[in-house]
């Protein structure tokens, strides 16, 4: 079966964006909920019988070793600034894009889901739910013409991602957004996995016949319903809905990726869409993690943490307390967060003066006027020595 084809609702494994309804079930066996096993069941246990006054605790926890020399965002720095920083993966959510100008998903005021009354919908979440597109495709597609890529230029976080990668650090982007601004941005193909699929492709649910993003473009901005040209079959755009699986580029790379990994940088996501949420565990116990983000995320299982019933470097999200060994909160704006990390590094300059041209050149060549397409791959330059 396609990527992209229909499911039943216990098949769901992930959502489009940064978002998943409160009774999206997940599939035994797959990606995250093997990354959740993981977790020692007898510890869960060990922490009720305490909160309950079973007993005491008394087995100390093993002391885990300090990762970076100073657990701070001037520690980041100094690790990227080292030698054992080779292979950096970036993992992105809304937050990366809304300084363009498009709207995250959770925000209260701002946010998409807080904007789909006039849609009719049976809750927010159904717009994007694979079994409710099939009935009744008609308000995605209107709302599609609001989302639809182009009109919007890559931002300073886009930017600092593709700097990563002309300094030769970066293994991999995944990004759970389908703006397609990292290709804007001139981020090579092959370095980025659209773990949400993208607006690029699209393909009939019926005869899964592929159409081109000219196509889907000229029917969406004509107020139609894209339907194919072989059979009566709707089409949609290859972006993953409730209800559908991942793209198998997703599953390929996260499994060669993940171990080779020496640095870690997560921006703009709430880190609550699972798999993704899960793949910041995924990294080896002394592979530092940096959050960029407005607030606080990804603190799974803190309270078993927090009573020693789980060590550190367990599988269970980041540590972003006085006890963490490896991980950094640089809460803000992802912007402000990037800038300020390429300051620190050196980078701050070319960073503003790559930004500045190419915006500029987006302009000039009207090329936000259609979605970005698809790059080049480009190997990492081969000078490590140049990377500060």
């Amino acid at each position: 079966m396609s990527s992209n084809s229909p499911k039943t609702k216990t098949d769901v494994e992930d959502p489009v964006e940064d978002n998943v309804p409160p009774n999206a079930s997940e599939p035994s066996g797959s990606l995250g909920s093997r990354i959740r096993d993981q977790l020692d069941v007898d510890s869960i246990r060990r922490y009720l019988a305490l909160k309950l006054g079973f007993y005491d605790l008394t087995e100390p926890s093993a002391p885990v070793e300090k990762v970076l020399d100073e657990v701070t965002f001037d520690g980041v720095v100094k690790w990227i600034k080292g030698n054992r920083c080779k292979n950096i993966i970036t993992l992105a959510g809304a937050g990366i894009s809304t300084s363009a100008g498009i709207p995250d998903f959770r925000s209260p005021v701002s946010g998409l889901y807080h904007n789909l009354q006039k849609y009719n919908l049976p809750e927010p979440q159904a717009i994007f739910e694979i079994n409710f597109f099939c009935q009744n495709p008609k308000p995605f597609f209107m709302l599609a013409k609001e989302l639809f890529p182009g009109n919007f230029k890559p931002t300073i976080s886009h930017y600092f991602i593709r700097l990563l990668h002309e300094k030769g650090l970066l293994l991999r982007h995944y990004t759970q957004n389908i703006d397609t601004l990292e290709r804007g941005a001139g981020i090579a193909e092959d370095k980025i996995v659209e773990a949400h699929g993208t607006f690029f492709t699209s393909h009939c649910l019926e005869c899964r016949k592929e159409y081109s993003v000219e196509f889907m473009k000229e029917k969406i901005f004509s107020d139609q319903i894209p339907i194919c040209t072989d059979c009566p079959g709707v089409v949609k755009p290859d972006i993953v809905f409730f209800g559908e699986s991942l793209p198998a580029r997703f599953q390929h790379c996260v499994q060669m990726d993940f171990q080779k990994c020496d640095m870690l940088i997560i921006m703009g996501s709430s880190l609550e869409v699972q798999p993704f949420a899960s793949l910041v565990d995924m990294v080896p116990d002394w592979c530092p993690r940096l959050l960029i983000n407005r607030e606080k995320a990804g603190q799974r299982f803190f309270l078993l943490r927090a009573c020693g019933l789980i060590s550190g470097n367990s599988p269970g999200g980041l540590q972003l307390d006085d006890e963490s060994v490896r991980d950094v909160a640089r809460l803000g704006d992802c912007d402000d967060g990037c800038q300020d990390l390429a300051d620190r590094l050196g980078w701050g300059d070319e960073l503003r003066a790559l930004v500045a041209a190419e915006h500029a050149r987006l302009e000039s060549e009207g090329n936000l006027t259609s979605p970005h397409g698809p790059l080049p791959s480009s190997p990492p330059p081969a000078m490590p020595a140049e990377k500060l």
